[in-house]
């Protein structure tokens, strides 16, 4: 039995509950399989994720993939949250495959996190691989600390940003950038 197998079974006993009762006897090993997937980004790394997927490109315009769905674990709460984050970068002779990006953003959320802390590991981890003009990351999320338990507000929301280079120096650039992510299909 792993130790999160015997803190989960713990906590049972301390809820009250009976961890021998039907519907709880695989609970222990179910949240410590759970743990072991919501904590997989500690042991990836940034370089294995991208997988040689970089290329040799003289592209200069900017590169966007948006709608990224996520979902972390609040590390004041232990309590998820989730959204979408939209991640853009220009090239500077180099270009990634585009599904790494989802990758690299699952790397980083599934940790312990704060939003804040990763919109700027995705921003900083983007321009660590691709060394890019300019990196611009924008997350919104749902936090089911503040929806379930504090203030319980159901429809709040977080946007948090990180612009780097370009993206911080040109207000045009940046514009340009918070535009294509805002415009909505149909």
């Amino acid at each position: 039995m792993s130790n999160i197998q015997e803190l989960t079974e713990a906590l049972l006993l301390e809820l009250g509950e009976d961890p021998n009762r039907e519907g709880l006897i695989k609970t222990p090993e179910r949240v410590a399989n759970a743990w072991k997937f919501f904590s997989k980004g500690y042991y990836e790394n940034i370089e294995v994720i991208t997988n040689g997927a970089i290329f040799t490109e003289d592209a200069k315009d900017m590169v966007i993939v948006r709608d990224i769905e996520f979902f972390s674990l609040c590390e004041h709460h232990l309590l998820p949250f989730f959204g979408k984050a939209h991640v853009g970068y220009i090239p500077n002779g180099k270009v990634i495959g585009l599904s790494k990006i989802p990758r690299i953003v699952d790397m980083y959320s599934h940790r312990l996190q704060v939003q804040e802390r990763l919109t700027n590991q995705v921003a900083n981890g983007i321009k660590k691989i691709l060394d890019p003009i300019g990196v611009a990351v924008v997350m919104e999320g749902k936090h089911m600390c503040m929806q379930m338990r504090g203030v319980e507000k159901q429809n709040s929301s977080a946007t948090t940003s990180a612009m780097l280079d370009k993206f911080e120096e040109s207000s045009r650039t940046r514009s340009e950038f918070l535009s294509i992510i805002n415009k909505r299909a149909g």
